[in-house]
């Protein structure tokens, strides 16, 4: 699809299809599969790899005007990732590394229309006990539904 010039997008459609919702795992098995699928190492290289998940992801959802990119008048939704953990070191070509090496445990800080919603791994809207009551809430809700 690639080689026709066809535009792809990564991302995480909910819990119901993949209850990891990790869009550094998406990056690394769609990288993966095209290498295993094609019998070419080189095929989807890191860095198309990336790009889906970000400007690709936001051209399919026709939203490139506004986020994919960091460039003046879009919204900063932006992740940082920490390489200093032991799993992640050492670190020769950070591209590579958020693809192959990095998931969401790494991201460190997470800004979101250039609001901070994570801070060192913490979350800063929504208490950590809160948000597990609401998963155990809807998890409830779920298994009801799906007895009916």
């Amino acid at each position: 699809m690639l080689a026709h010039g066809i535009n792809i997008g990564l991302g995480t459609d909910g819990s119901a299809s993949n209850n990891r919702l990790d869009l550094f795992q998406e990056m690394r098995q769609a990288s993966l599969l095209a290498k295993a699928t094609s019998g070419d190492a080189s095929a989807l290289p890191a860095h198309i790899a990336l790009s889906m998940a970000t400007l690709d992801g936001a051209r399919a959802l026709h939203l490139d005007h506004a986020i994919g990119s960091i460039e003046p008048g879009k919204f900063a939704d932006l992740a940082a990732v920490e390489f200093t953990a032991p799993e992640m070191l050492p670190c020769y070509d950070p591209i590579s590394h958020i693809v192959y090496s990095a998931g969401r445990e790494n991201v460190s800080h997470v800004w979101v229309a250039g609001q901070a919603l994570v801070e060192n791994h913490s979350l800063k809207r929504v208490p950590k006990n809160d948000l597990e009551k609401l998963a155990g809430l809807w998890q409830n809700t779920l298994s009801m539904e799906t007895r009916a």
